[in-house]
């Protein structure tokens, strides 16, 4: 019975585990169908995300074609959203001017500059001669330097003439030209020049050599700058180049203030506003600098009304720019505030601190490249005086030409104008012109610009000078610099008084490397050694 039984028992084991395993298939096949639409439904509702991932790709990739196209062509990438700003901060760390030569050069001379959208740096950036002419004279009105201009230097600048506009400039305008030409202050600007460069300067380059020393010839001649500038603005000595060359906090205090005011045109205006409302970072180290310099101007202020009032007859035997102005009365026959004699004083010393002592800096680098020029120089002053040193102004033209005290400016139009390249400007446009790109152009300096040939400035022995729209390192138009004289005669009297004692030799491998600031200070200062000159004798004026 067993054995008969067990093929029934197989066959019947066999018939179930037939069914099970078709039971088992079954919902195998219903189990798969499931899957299948459940991923199907996922795959539906994860579509949208997929064809937006696709988009973004496509997009990305559709832009980087399009901004590696555009840099071929013309040399710069326009980003959405960003603008330009990934190129613009790429040269920040390399060399801001470089690059906006190179973009100038590739596009003709002018260029648009777009950054974000959500701030306000846009603005159109030109070196072209007519643009210039057009702006600086043919249509001065219609290009002021502007509310952004203004209204980002006035904590540090207040209502002072570099950042004003309209009646506002005029007026002061007018009376510093009348100061600037007269007898009493030309004769007090020679002989402070000359107490300062016999008395302070050579005996400071006298110790360095003595020691064996190297020294900062661009931190000498800026303190050199600064007190003779603050002599002449404020009547007062503060005594930066006295001998150990100490800190004076009222020096420190404005450079620092200069520093940070600068910062302002790389920070979007909305940002530094914050920052000032909130005194937090840069606009922290401004108010804190301001604080410094509002404290030492004032002072002098309130010190000079007092001597003019004990002793009237000393403000006549005066004939600094302070005092000057306190003899003065406004259009309504009232005296000037403490606030706008501050403003005059300071934009004065923002002038001429950095102007003659940034360029002397430059010059005697380019000496060290080019020893001819220096040699040209020493012929020149063992038979000619100061005043008549041809060559020499043609060598200190030629360092301005290649690396000017303001690298750039800034104007805003007011109205819609076209400048003489065709370029259209949509009122409130804001416009740089590159003075630094200007002198590395071969359109306007020919092929050669790049070299340093003082050689360019002179026709048969005689110093030329060159259209201020070409040349702009002391402005053009209604607003060419006022003491542009005085500012040659102290370059040409501290450069020929250093040349004539010493040969300078710049540190060898200090690195230089112009310096983002409102004037083209040298980033790591200028390193040099002096060896005394065999010859060496005083100048005398």
């Amino acid at each position: 019975m067993q054995y008969l039984s067990s093929p029934l028992h197989y066959f019947t084991d066999t018939m179930d585990s037939a069914n099970q395993t078709a039971l088992s298939d079954g919902e195998g096949a219903m189990a798969a169908a499931a899957a299948s639409s459940m991923a199907s439904y996922s795959l539906l509702r994860l579509l949208p995300e997929i064809q937006t991932v696709e988009i973004l790709l496509a997009l990305a990739i559709f832009v980087t074609i399009h901004s590696l196209r555009q840099r071929k062509s013309h040399g710069l990438a326009v980003w959405p959203v960003v603008g330009m700003l990934p190129s613009l901060l790429l040269a920040l760390r390399d060399d801001m001017y470089e690059w906006v030569t190179r973009v100038l050069d590739e596009r003709g001379g002018t260029f648009t500059f777009r950054g974000p959208w959500f701030t306000n740096l846009q603005c159109v950036v030109t070196a072209d001669p007519r643009n210039l002419e057009h702006l600086l004279k043919t249509k001065f009105s219609s290009f002021p330097k502007g509310p952004y201009f203004r209204n980002t230097v006035r904590d540090l600048l207040g209502d002072g003439i570099f950042g004003a506009d309209d009646e506002t400039w005029r007026r002061q305008r007018k009376a510093a030209s009348l100061e600037f030409h007269s007898a009493e202050f030309r004769s007090m600007t020679v002989s402070s020049l000359y107490e300062l460069v016999h008395k302070r300067l050579l005996p400071v380059l006298d110790e360095a050599h003595e020691s064996r020393t190297a020294v900062d010839l661009q931190n000498v001649l800026l303190r050199l700058t600064f007190d003779n500038v603050c002599m002449i603005a404020f009547g007062i000595d503060p005594g930066c180049l006295r001998r150990g060359l100490p800190d004076i906090p009222f020096a420190r205090a404005f450079e620092d203030a200069t520093e940070a005011t600068i910062i302002r045109f790389l920070t979007p205006t909305a940002i530094w506003k914050a920052l000032r409302l909130a005194n937090l970072g840069n606009e922290r180290r401004l108010a804190r600098s301001l604080k410094r310099v509002d404290e030492f101007a004032y002072e002098v202020i309130r010190t000079r009304k007092k001597e003019l009032q004990l002793d009237s007859s000393r403000g006549g035997a005066r004939s600094d720019l302070l005092t000057t102005f306190m003899r003065q009365r406004d259009e309504d026959g009232r005296e000037f505030s403490d606030k706008f004699l501050r403003d005059i004083c300071v934009n004065f010393i923002l002038a001429g601190r950095d102007t003659s002592s940034v360029a002397l800096a430059w010059f005697f680098w380019l000496l060290n490249k080019y020893p001819e020029v220096e040699a040209s120089i020493l012929a020149e002053l063992r038979k000619i005086e100061v005043k008549r040193m041809e060559y020499l102004q043609a060598a200190l033209s030629e360092a301005l030409r290649l690396y000017p005290s303001v690298p750039v400016d800034h104007k805003e139009v007011v109205e819609d104008e076209i400048f003489p390249d065709g370029t259209v400007l949509k009122k409130g446009t804001k416009v740089i012109y590159a003075m630094y790109s200007m002198g590395r152009m071969e359109s306007i300096w020919g092929s050669d610009c790049r070299d340093y040939k003082p050689e360019r400035w002179l026709k048969d022995g005689r110093f030329m000078s060159e259209s201020a729209y070409k040349f702009t390192a002391f402005n053009g138009g209604p607003r060419l610099c006022l003491g542009k004289d005085f500012a040659y005669y102290q370059m040409k009297f501290a450069a020929a008084s250093i040349l004539y004692r010493y040969h300078v030799k710049v540190v060898e491998n200090h690195p230089i490397a112009p310096k983002i600031a409102l004037t083209m200070y040298m980033k790591y200062g200028l390193k040099v050694n002096l060896h005394k000159r065999d010859d060496a004798t005083l100048l005398e004026t």
